[in-house]
Parts: structure tokens; sequence; C-alpha cells
């Protein structure tokens, strides 16, 4: 069978799933099979791309794929909102873009403007700043600005904070200080990158046994949970057998 006609089959396929399961008159299956694809794009046009624009489950695919497609589009949206309208919230927005998509310098630009007048200890903006700094690699900026944060706000909790205080002290060459963070947040963190963290600085340190148990302990206890959590954390448990292997056998 050609690619041409195996592509056909399968749009045509999926087009008939799609028909029975939004409750289309059936008609539309006989009309798919005779036209091949212009009747799958049709069928798309008039049928497809409505319900996406109408299902919460089909816009998030959707803007996916258009975020993949386009990845500054949201960001030009956020822009064109924050010239509308200078708000607090608009900014946050904006400056939490610069922050994912790692432009570390407009990030930080925007987070220092937010946090002045009532937002001047903003534990959230505050935060922000420090990952922004973080990703440009000043770790000393990040570590006052954090500690500045746990004295304005001692019943602020994060634990995306806790991790980055503990990278900003591995960075900064402080490594007990930092093992005994990365200790904490291997328990308290919700992910593997603590766990991680931890056994790969002990590793670093010559400290070979505790990091083999530390990073056996991580994979054997991924192992008891569900599928959809280990494909979260893949990068990580990945990360520690390639550190594992690394360290060899004792």
């Amino acid at each position: 069978m050609s690619f041409v006609f195996l592509l056909s089959l399968a749009l045509q396929i999926a087009c008939a799933v799609h028909v029975v399961r939004s409750g289309r008159p059936l008609y539309w299956i006989w009309l798919i099979l005779i036209g091949s694809y212009l009747a799958v794009l049709v069928y798309v046009v008039i049928a497809v791309i409505p319900d996406l624009r109408h299902n919460p489950g089909g816009r998030r695919v959707a803007s996916k794929a258009m975020n993949v497609i386009d990845p500054q589009r949201r960001r030009r949206e956020l822009m064109q909102q924050l010239e509308l309208s200078n708000t607090v919230d608009n900014r946050r927005r904006l400056a939490g873009e610069c922050l994912q998509q790692g432009d570390y310098a407009n990030a930080q630009e925007l987070y220092q403007e937010l946090l002045t007048g009532m937002y001047a200890t903003d534990p959230d903006f505050m935060l922000g700043l420090a990952q922004a700094q973080a990703g440009n690699e000043r770790y000393a900026d990040a570590r006052r600005t954090l500690d500045a944060l746990m004295n304005a706000n001692p019943n602020y909790k994060s634990s995306e904070g806790h991790l980055l205080y503990a990278r900003c002290l591995e960075e900064l060459g402080e490594t007990e200080a930092a093992l005994e963070e990365y200790r904490v947040l291997a328990d308290s963190y919700p992910g593997e990158e603590g766990r991680f963290r931890y056994g790969r600085l002990l590793g670093r340190n010559q400290r070979l046994d505790e990091a083999r148990n530390v990073l056996q302990g991580q994979l054997k206890r991924a192992k008891l949970m569900p599928g959809y959590y280990r494909r979260k954390e893949r990068t990580w448990l990945k990360a520690a057998q390639l550190e594992l292997s690394r360290l060899g056998q004792p």
C-alpha cells in the first residue's frame, strides 16, 4: 500500500470516529469515505475546528499546538495587553512568561518594577525576581533576594523557593549548607529534582556510598509510583540513572 493511501485511510477513520463521538448524522461517514481528502478537509473545517474552539480540552490542545508553532505568540499578546492597560496583573503575567521562556533579563526588570509600593515585599514577586537572577547566574543576588523574602514573609512556604535557595548555596560553594537543604528537600520536595540534586552533590564531594544510597532509593521509590508520575519526572529519573552509572559500583 502507498503512503498516500494509508494517510487518507487514517484521516478518514479519525474523522469517522469524530462523527460518532460528536453525535453528528452518520451520512457524514459515507461522504468522508467516498470523498477522501476533499471530504476530510471539508469535515475538518465544518465540524472539527468549531468543536475545538468550543471545547475546553480542544482549546488546550490547540493552544499547545500554536505555542509549538509560534512560541512568541503568548508573549506578544501579553505585551499588547500591558500596552493597553499597565496593571500589576498584566505586568506579573508578562514577567512570568519571560521567566518561562528563559528571557531572564527582561523577567528580572519586570519583577523589579513590580516590587514597589504596597508590593515591595510581595513573596511571589520576590521569588520570581530570585528565579530570574539565578537564571542570569547571579546566585549571590538571588540568595540575598530569598533571604529578604524570608525575613519579610516568615510564614511564606514554597518548595520551588527552597530548592532555589539550595541551588544558590551549591553554586556559591557553601557545600555543607547546600547538602543540609537538599537533605530536607529529598523528603519534602514534590518531585524527584530535590532527591537527584542531593545525591549528585554527595557524589561530587566523594561521599559515594551515601550518594548511591540516595539515588538507588530514588529509583526504587519511583517504581512504586503511578505511571503518570514517572512520566512527569522522567528527566530527573533518567539523570539519577546516569549519575549512578558515573559513580560506578562500590
